[in-house]
């Protein structure tokens, strides 16, 4: 950029001969031989480009324009992007000297003026795909994007990404300096890169024993052997995300996911945060090896995991003594007998899902009020068998309740709603959506004994402005969702 940076260089790069050669496309398909030609042509052009680092086609998601055009800052010369089939060709300009009309003079950038220092900070709170552009500008600003303290995260995004090459290439780069290692990584999040396959995880699970985080929501080529590699040689692994992963049936320390035998020697799985929504390949067998395996977790999120029944939760709440959040939103088949071996956690339990859950009613509720005083939210939306005896044991035993969804409960009335008022007076977000039983005297007694509410849901409700007026007199910073016309 600046006189004080040096010139743009293309394989005079680190390591740009075994890089530029697998950044070539950013998604893997034949392209027609219209298009070969036009990609061989912008070819002879790419004297000034760095190809030693990875390209932004192979990172940035496509455009969806066709065709943009930037200005150079020279004010005469545009490149220009073309999008063929979801892949990102760039047109650079040509290699000055090549115009007939003169050069200006080159000036300094006020960027060039900052310290190393400096730019490493900016840099920091780059994406992953705008850090690897950034590293194309120049020899200092390549220098300064590769720093490792730059690498402790990837975050990939994008439907058409070829997610198994973009990690390859990344790790490569990343272990030049530590071969076949890199001891930076702790982060990879690829999120709906839905081409992501177990080969582009694998090599994570091979080059980087220090990751901590890895999410993979939505890709459903992941499968359990992959998985395996995952947490068997990354053993700092704590958060692990494989939501909406059908392919994914257990985490393990062992191949054969029917071996539900405790890990021999002691050996654990350190996961704390395990999020298998709509995993629907998930049963009881699976759950039960998950516990024995994963002993550690905190957090379990088992949302939509219809195949569930209330026999695993007993293994769960014998090896996950330390589970404090723990979701199961529409898991049909979970009842009150599941319930009661979840209260088994006794007092850790601070979150719990269990929305939709027809089979529960009030005797898994009592359960839950006995056993997990310390409970701070419960979302039972859906719940058409709980009652008002049930919602009195909650409140008088869960009095350090913060947050509470009983809409589209039929049963639940206003008598339900005193006792929360009288005993749980921290209360901070109420759902009573489609509750058509209560009425404004529940609302008032919500009003005089919760005046911390600050969100209440009663849309679909048959309840009074004047009585949502008397909660907003005594709930100040209350917002109320409602479907009453007369009430704003």
């Amino acid at each position: 950029m600046g006189a004080n940076n040096g010139k743009q260089y293309g394989s005079e790069g680190k390591g740009s001969s075994s890089i530029s050669s697998d950044m070539s496309s950013s998604t893997d398909h034949t392209p027609t031989k219209a298009q070969r030609n036009v990609t061989t042509s912008e070819d002879s052009d790419l004297s000034m480009r760095t190809l030693s680092t990875p390209s932004p086609a192979l990172i940035l998601n496509p455009n969806p324009s066709s065709f943009s055009t930037q200005a150079v800052p020279n004010g005469h010369e545009t490149s220009k992007s073309f999008i063929i089939h979801g892949e990102t060709v760039a047109l650079v300009h040509a290699p000055p000297g090549s115009h007939s009309h003169p050069s200006k003079p080159a000036h300094v950038a006020l960027i060039d003026a900052l310290p190393d220092p400096v730019l490493l900070h900016v840099f920091s709170y780059l994406s992953t795909p705008h850090l690897c552009r950034c590293a194309r500008v120049c020899r200092r600003w390549y220098n300064l994007a590769w720093d490792p303290r730059l690498w402790s995260a990837i975050c990939l995004t994008g439907e058409l990404l070829n997610a198994d090459r973009a990690l390859k290439v990344l790790t490569n780069r990343l272990c030049q300096d530590t071969p076949n290692v890199c001891l930076t990584l702790e982060t990879v999040v690829v999120s709906g890169c839905r081409r992501l396959s177990d080969r582009g995880l694998r090599v994570i699970a091979q080059c980087c024993p220090e990751l901590r985080r890895l999410e993979v929501a939505g890709c459903y080529h992941v499968s359990n052997d992959v998985v395996f590699d995952v947490v068997s040689q990354c053993p700092n692994l704590e958060h692990l995300d494989v939501s909406g992963c059908p392919k994914v049936t257990c985490i393990s320390l062992t191949e054969e996911s029917s071996l539900q035998l405790i890990p021999l020697h002691g050996q654990q799985i350190g996961l704390r945060y395990l999020d298998m929504t709509d995993c629907v390949s998930l049963q009881d067998k699976g759950l039960r090896t998950i516990a024995f395996h994963c002993p550690r977790l905190t957090h379990l999120y088992l949302r939509r995991c219809s195949r569930l029944t209330d026999e695993s939760f007993r293994q769960l709440a014998l090896h996950c003594t330390s589970l404090r959040e723990l979701s199961l939103s529409d898991c049909f088949l979970v009842g009150d007998f599941g319930l009661r071996e979840v209260a088994r956690l006794e007092g850790r339990l601070r979150y719990l899902s269990v929305a939709h859950c027809m089979r529960i009613t009030d005797v898994g509720l009592r359960y839950v009020a006995r056993y997990c005083p310390r409970l701070r939210y419960l979302n039972a939306r859906g719940c058409e068998g709980l009652t008002d005896q049930g919602l009195g044991h909650l409140a008088r035993s869960c009095t350090r309740l913060r947050s509470l969804d009983v809409g589209h409960c039929p049963l639940v009335s206003d008598a339900g709603l005193e006792v929360l008022a009288r005993c749980c007076e921290g209360l901070r977000r109420l759902s009573l959506r489609g509750c058509e039983s209560v009425t404004a005297r529940g609302l008032t007694a919500l009003a005089t004994g919760c005046a911390e509410l600050q969100l209440l849901n009663v849309q679909e409700c048959d309840v009074s402005p004047e009585a949502l007026r008397l909660i907003r007199q005594h709930c100040r910073q209350c917002v109320i969702e409602h479907t009453i016309p007369a009430f704003y």
